[in-house]
């Protein structure tokens, strides 16, 4: 059994930072450096969307054109966690964040596991 605990979210003001923090528990048939993560947001009324991703080692990343260039993400296979550090967030940034473990880094849902997520709520 995969589970992966999302941190961080909160309600903030427009302009502020926030990082997200995801980590794994699980047992040993996970290894969470093998993995590449991603994080993805749903905010009401929408689809899901992706919103970053990095491979095993954090040698490749790819983003959303949304977040590109403000919300770098990171991992550190020693503590089996990833993060989304979030700067400049808009009031559109508002979502639910949910971050997912899976083969290949991929700008789409297809993901092996899923965490349940953490509400951002930015005001402007």
């Amino acid at each position: 059994q995969v589970q992966l605990v999302e941190s961080g979210g909160r309600s903030v003001q427009a302009g502020d930072p926030l990082r997200l923090s995801c980590t794994a528990a699980s047992g040993h048939t996970f290894i969470f450096r093998t993995y590449a993560m991603g994080w993805f947001r749903q905010a009401p009324g929408k689809e899901r969307e992706f919103v970053a991703a990095i491979n095993w080692n954090g040698g490749t990343e790819t983003y959303a054109d949304s977040v590109k260039g403000r919300f770098p993400i990171s991992r550190d296979n020693a503590r089996n966690t990833v993060y989304l550090q979030m700067n400049t967030l808009k009031p559109e940034d508002t979502a639910v964040y949910y971050c997912a473990a899976g083969n290949t880094v991929v700008p789409r849902p297809d993901y092996q596991y899923w965490g349940q997520g953490t509400q951002v709520t930015v005001s402007s």
